[in-house]
């Protein structure tokens, strides 16, 4: 009896032996699945926090920081002749007639002024609407001003104030004749295309659709 007694012992240590690595390994696994699905959770989870949001405050205050987007330069040479006689209760008076023919160039530059526009973000589209498109700033290079066929006439001298004025009156002419032939309508087109450019360029901004239209 006492020598089957220890068969037995030792079967069951050989027994425990055997099984507790397995149950080690088993808890190992089981471990191992569940810091892995924790990683790829987190992972998820991480990804989705850190998808941009583009707001409507956000977006209008960095497109208002540009405050002018000028987009079209139209450049220039005119040449124009002045005249002018005294005349006396509409009758002109012989001999006093001044004139001279002036050329120049200059450039005119048009777009959009954004202090004012207007941005909305609604799901995953974005409105921007814009003032119309106008003239910004119109230049004459001086230094380019030549003076062709000045006459003198004593009796109704040039003055200073006739190159003035009548540069003046050229440049208002001019600007009618760029917007008639669609400089405005340019100056629009380009700066939505520079619009959707700008935003093109913020983070997630490939989520949404993008709209620009003009007041």
């Amino acid at each position: 009896m006492p020598l089957l007694h220890r068969h037995n012992t030792a079967d069951g240590e050989e027994t425990r032996r055997v099984k507790a690595p397995r149950f080690r390994l088993i808890y190992l696994v089981l471990l191992l699945a569940l810091l892995a699905g924790s990683f790829v959770l987190g992972a998820v989870l991480t990804h989705q926090d850190s998808t941009p949001v583009i707001t409507a405050d956000l977006l209008g205050q960095e497109l208002r920081d540009i405050q002018e987007l000028s987009t079209v330069e139209y450049h220039y040479t005119n040449m124009g002749r002045f005249e002018n006689q005294k005349d006396f209760y509409g009758w002109k008076v012989p001999f006093t007639t001044k004139s001279f023919i002036v050329a120049y160039d200059g450039v005119i530059k048009a777009g959009v002024d954004l202090s004012d526009l207007q941005c909305t973000v609604s799901g995953q589209n974005i409105t921007i609407t814009l003032s119309p498109a106008k003239i910004l700033s119109h230049e004459m290079d001086e230094d380019s001003l030549e003076v062709y066929d000045e006459t003198h006439n004593i009796f109704n001298p040039i003055e200073i104030e006739d190159y003035t004025t009548f540069t003046a009156d050229q440049k208002t002419s001019i600007e009618n004749r760029a917007v008639e032939n669609g400089l405005l309508t340019a100056a629009a087109q380009r700066a939505e295309s520079s619009i959707r450019s700008l935003i093109s360029l913020l983070p997630g901004a490939e989520e949404y659709t993008v709209t620009v239209k003009l007041q």
